[in-house]
């Protein structure tokens, strides 16, 4: 009894120290929770940034927000963008407006604007690949100084490649004698628009880490420049010059060779820093001022100009678009010089299809009005400039943008129209447009078809403004197809009727009649072509209207025109 008594009292002590024990081990894991739970809040309150932190957090950041078209600028085309287009591109607004930009951007730049290829964005991309793979030092190629020359100009006619650098001889021009050379390369282009003829380029790497840059100084190369009594010129050897002369040299170059010896041309210090500074700028773009208005929001101030297109048919599928500008004189600004005036207008035009696709090549041209001696200027202001292109186009509609600009004064006009080729059936009878002319004559045999203003066989000068003064001439050109031609003479039969009418009223003014027969020996193509002297017409508006009749066919065309007479 007693034995089971103990035994009892020594199983109740042990439960007893087991749960003390579990006491103690959820108090301690309790604990353990408590000061990890503190220590997991304390970690979540924020440390203060330090400035370098913060300026790495600002970096990605703003690199975050980099718009695609930013990278665009800045890597894909900086070095080709003209200054002109770069503040064009600021004043866009939206990204709709971005995106048309770049479409324009390739297409001013594209060789062939009617293909579907532009080999020269192509190309550009093709270079910026190239100088990445070869070119690279640390940053991308593009980035590098030959990246810029190879992707500005493409790859040079010939290298001269000391990448090795090391021990060499200079050209006697430099000063002769041996030398250590920094590797080093020299690029030359035979000829570089806007740059000049046998452009010559020099790429040292002093660093020797394959990043070469530009230099003007030819002596750069030379990694014994520093070094007292080593490396010296043939110059110097001989006595004829000092070393230390080098560095007191006023041409921007540290070569040892003596004052009074004749360089080459291209060592002249004002035609190395011209040098540069072409070679650093974007690839001119003709008339770029022009092409940027277009594709910007920019408004300039207004250069008045009247716009004309006429109509003639080439063949079944093809019209000659004859496009007329007209400006008044008065409205130029005329440049003085040497007594004699004269004054010019930069013409952009640009015609696509409504999909915005170019369909000819776009027509740049500058329109010089005839020197004048400069006290005769205000009598030579009441006249007019007029320019003409014939540009072939398939019917349809287009888009015409034509953009003039008084390259005196600066003034600028746009104009933005549709086009709306027509189509000219064949064996349909019809007519061409009416032109009112203030010039209609025959050409010489020579001059066919050929020069401004020139149609088939006649000189056909448009007035734009349809306004003839009084003591003028009034030309009429209509052409007109498919007569129904005479079985066995195969001629036509038919009549053009000429009516002069006051604007308003059916008071007929003058009547003339031609026929056709008398006009023209087939039935194709008939051209009807009158002049109208003005001298006894009353100062006023007037409606010429014509009416051509196919007396077999017995169809009827009534063109007509408006015309005012001061």
């Amino acid at each position: 009894m007693q034995g089971n008594k103990s035994m009892r009292f020594t199983l109740s002590l042990a439960f007893c120290s087991l749960l003390a024990l579990v006491a103690v081990e959820s108090r301690a894991a309790d604990d353990k929770d408590t000061k990890k739970g503190q220590a997991q809040q304390r970690e979540t309150v924020a440390k203060p940034m330090t400035d370098k932190q913060k300026r790495q957090a600002e970096a990605r950041f703003k690199k975050e927000l980099e718009s695609p078209y930013k990278r665009w600028m800045d890597e894909e085309v900086g070095w080709i963008i003209t200054d002109d287009e770069r503040a064009a591109w600021k004043r866009l607004q939206t990204d709709d407006e971005r995106q048309t930009w770049i479409e324009s951007f390739w297409l001013r730049r594209d060789p062939t604007p009617d293909t579907e290829e532009n080999e020269y964005k192509e190309e550009h991309y093709r270079r910026i690949q190239w100088a990445n793979d070869r070119y690279a030092s640390g940053i991308p190629g593009w980035k590098t100084d030959r990246g810029m020359i190879y992707i500005k100009y493409g790859p040079p006619d010939d290298i001269d490649s000391h990448t090795s650098g090391g021990p060499g001889t200079r050209p006697i021009e430099e000063g002769g004698g041996e030398t250590t050379f920094f590797p080093y390369e020299i690029w030359r282009y035979r000829h570089l628009d806007d740059v000049g003829e046998d452009v010559q380029i020099e790429f040292i790497d002093k660093s020797m880490t394959n990043e070469y840059r530009i230099t003007i100084d030819p002596s750069e190369k030379d990694a014994l420049l520093n070094v007292e009594g080593a490396g010296l010129t043939l110059y110097e050897r001989m006595g004829m010059a000092n070393k230390a002369d080098r560095f007191t040299r006023t041409d921007g170059t540290r070569l040892g060779v003596p004052s009074g010896v004749a360089m080459p041309a291209r060592y002249n210090q004002f035609d190395r820093m011209q040098q540069l500074a072409n070679i650093q700028k974007a690839p001119a773009v003709k008339f770029k001022d022009l092409e940027a208005a277009i594709n910007s929001t920019i408004k300039y101030n207004l250069l008045p100009m009247r716009v004309r297109t006429d109509y003639f048919p080439i063949t079944g599928a093809s019209v000659m678009t004859s496009l007329t500008l007209q400006w008044d004189r008065k409205d130029l600004q005329y440049k003085v010089r040497d007594g004699v005036a004269k004054a010019g207008i930069n013409v952009y035009v640009k015609i696509e299809n409504m999909t915005h696709r170019r369909v000819v090549p776009v027509i740049e041209e500058l329109i010089e009005t005839p020197p004048i001696p400069a006290e005769m200027q205000e009598q030579a202001a009441k006249g007019a400039a007029i320019f003409q292109r014939g540009i072939p186009l398939m019917p349809g509609r287009y888009r015409l943008t034509v953009v003039a600009k008084d390259i005196t004064g600066g003034n600028m006009q746009i104009y933005d129209a549709a086009l709306d080729v027509p189509r000219f059936e064949e064996d349909v009878f019809g007519s061409s447009s009416l032109v009112l002319a203030d010039i209609l004559e025959k050409v010489p045999t020579k001059s066919i078809g050929d020069g401004q203003f020139v149609i088939g066989t006649s000189k056909v000068r448009p007035r734009v403004n349809s306004t003839f003064r009084r003591d003028e001439k009034m030309g009429i050109y209509l052409q007109i197809y498919n007569f129904e031609p005479d079985a066995i003479t195969r001629k036509p039969d038919g009549v053009v009727v000429y009516q002069i009418l006051k604007a308003g009223s059916d008071e007929v003014i003058a009547e003339l009649s031609d026929n056709v027969t008398e006009l023209t020996r087939g039935a194709a193509q008939v051209v009807a072509e009158k002049s109208v002297s003005l001298q006894g017409f009353e100062p006023g508006d007037y409606v010429l209207r014509m009416k051509v009749t196919d007396k077999r066919r017995e169809e009827t065309l009534t063109p007509s025109a408006t015309f005012k007479v001061i």
